[in-house]
């Protein structure tokens, strides 16, 4: 699973990730964020009706477009076994996907000695900026846009922190995972295929983060006797 994570890029570097170049990105005054938790507002990159990239942002944490209330039931992560069955997923995973800007992202384990959990930070090497796969809905009733983020089995190199793992993306194929034309088990190949989740390195970090509400500065600072 993925329920915590992490984007300190600027608003021109989460451009620069997507290639958007055509012109200097607008200007914002969007924040670091350390501690980014289910039901916050997150940016998602997606293809406009003309095909080009375009940035959005929404809820994380998925209101299809026929819910009648904001769903209960957990919708931040959706499982690549069954997001093209389920039928809160099945149409974004047909028609809407995107990408999710990220830069590290928390998983947990239990301390043996004390049976407290101790968070871990998974980042690419040098912290650098990759992408999520995601997918996202609006719903008019709701006046909803929200997103979820796909998760996968775990490579065998984090397995002993969690044994599922958010999908990372390559970025050579940003552009085939946003292409609709790839369906069914071609595009659950596709992520598979193109994930660089072996590349991550980790370490523990304060236990600050295990508080959703935690938006500290130094989260990903290494704990001096870490595991």
């Amino acid at each position: 699973m993925c329920g915590r994570f992490t984007n300190e890029m600027t608003w021109a570097e989460i451009h620069a990730l997507y290639s958007i170049h055509d012109a200097p990105p607008p200007s914002s005054n969007m924040q670091p964020r350390f501690n980014i938790a289910p039901t916050q507002t997150v940016q998602f990159a997606a293809l406009d009706k003309a095909g080009n990239m375009e940035l959005n942002q929404g809820r994380w944490w998925l209101v299809p477009f026929f819910a009648k209330e904001l769903p209960k039931a957990a919708m931040f992560n959706a499982r690549i076994e069954t997001v093209d069955t389920s039928g809160a997923f099945r149409e974004g995973f047909k028609s809407r996907r995107c990408l999710i800007p990220a830069d590290g992202y928390f998983e947990w384990t239990t301390n043996e000695v004390d049976g407290k959990k101790d968070p871990w930070l998974l980042q690419m090497p040098g912290g650098a900026g990759f992408s999520f796969a995601g997918i996202w809905a609006h719903n008019e009733h709701l006046d909803v846009t929200s997103c979820t983020i796909i998760t996968a089995p775990a490579v065998p190199e984090i397995g002993h922190i969690h044994t599922r793992m958010p999908v990372i993306l390559s970025p050579e194929t940003y552009g085939a995972w946003l292409d609709t034309g790839i369906q069914g088990s071609e595009a659950k190949a596709l992520l598979l295929g193109s994930q660089i989740d072996s590349q991550l390195e980790f370490h523990r970090v304060s236990r600050e983060v295990n508080s959703s509400r935690y938006e500290g500065t130094d989260t990903k600072k290494p704990l001096i006797n870490s595991l």
